[in-house]
């Protein structure tokens, strides 16, 4: 029973820190991260149907969810939380994740498909941010509780089987992930050849860490195939098997069912190809695309909005006196710079 004084965001950290018991239980929880204004609260908000307008997402945001799997069973909580900011502010990463309840978490990458130079370093930052700290923790339970670390490296291949033909050539995520591609409708009017490498780019990236990859847009319709994703991993509804890889099409390709083979060679010519230096397949494919696609500096990436100033935030007390003491900073200012032109003028 929760304290009377318990605010939501005790409540939502008090979630956060539960886990489920051995057979795993416990309820379950995504972790939503991407573009800046990518669609990462629409696609929350559709996928609980809920028609509220959705708001800039500050920080770190919490809510949840209920479904029920048939008539008269009892209804699974799942626990939404959304990152804001696009990737400056990837140390709170590590607030709803944790040692704890690692098991019951996925991570749900929202890319804006309208934005291809922006794509790359978004991506990378966020899935190596998240990556680092997902294995710090299992290697401090493989200290503490070696039986849930070593379930957790097990699950990381439920998706890929052992005679996938790829099975010894990709590095599955740590914990369950579903790549977004948001903005179909804007992506869909770019030319073909455009297309074809961001689809080809994608299909890689997902493959080599045993996603699921799923395109949105308006209208909503586009996203009843991430909400079919979204709602297995939160409430364990059946996944679809169905695969679309038509890049004149919203993409669709559920964990395990790409190949190598199907994505081919990353789209340049042998010669461009053999001229980079790349450590890893993955490293190539990000060269590859970087070329096409020259990336956005970190400081470009990052939001230059200051929250005070956002009107859903107002208040009207702490607002006033957040304004007094500006105006005395420019006095200060001012002073200081007064001050410093007649020591200037007596040396």
């Amino acid at each position: 029973m929760p304290r009377a004084s318990e605010t939501l965001w005790e409540l939502a950290q008090a979630a956060a820190e539960r886990g489920g018991d051995a057979e795993g239980a416990a309820d379950k929880a995504l972790l939503f991260l991407g573009s800046k204004a990518g669609g990462k609260s629409t696609i929350i908000l559709r996928c609980l149907d809920r028609e509220e307008i959705p708001k800039p997402t500050l920080a770190l945001e919490y809510t949840f969810g209920r479904r029920a799997k048939g008539h008269n069973t009892p209804k699974d909580i799942a626990h939404f939380w959304e990152l804001g900011g696009g990737t400056s502010l990837l140390e709170l990463i590590r607030i709803p994740i944790t040692s704890d309840n690692i098991r019951t978490f996925a991570i749900v990458l929202v890319l804006d498909l309208s934005k291809p130079n922006e794509l790359w370093p978004t991506m990378e930052s966020l899935l190596q941010v998240t990556r680092n700290h997902l294995n710090k923790l299992i290697t401090k339970l493989g200290k503490t509780n070696p039986k849930v670390a070593t379930e957790i490296r097990e699950k990381m291949w439920n998706n890929i089987q052992k005679d996938h033909p790829d099975y010894e050539l990709i590095d599955p995520f740590p914990i369950p992930l579903v790549i977004i591609g948001s903005k179909y409708d804007i992506f869909h009017e770019f030319d073909s050849e455009t297309r074809k490498i961001i689809c080809k780019t994608l299909r890689f990236v997902s493959h080599y860490y045993g996603a699921s990859l799923v395109f949105t847009g308006k209208p909503d319709t586009l996203l009843l195939k991430a909400r079919i994703l979204i709602n297995h991993l939160a409430f364990g509804f059946d996944r679809s098997k169905s695969v679309s890889v038509d890049q004149n099409k919203p993409l669709f390709i559920p964990a395990g069912l790409d190949s190598l083979s199907q994505i081919g060679p990353p789209p340049a010519s042998d010669s461009d190809i053999g001229k980079l230096y790349a450590h890893t397949p993955l490293d190539l494919w990000k060269k590859v695309y970087e070329k096409t696609f020259p990336p956005m500096r970190n400081s470009d990436l990052k939001d230059s909005k200051d929250p005070a100033l956002d009107p859903q935030y107002a208040e009207y007390e702490i607002d006033a006196m957040r304004t007094q003491k500006n105006q005395e900073l420019e006095q200060y200012k001012r002073n200081a710079s007064k001050s410093w032109k007649e020591m200037e003028l007596e040396s």
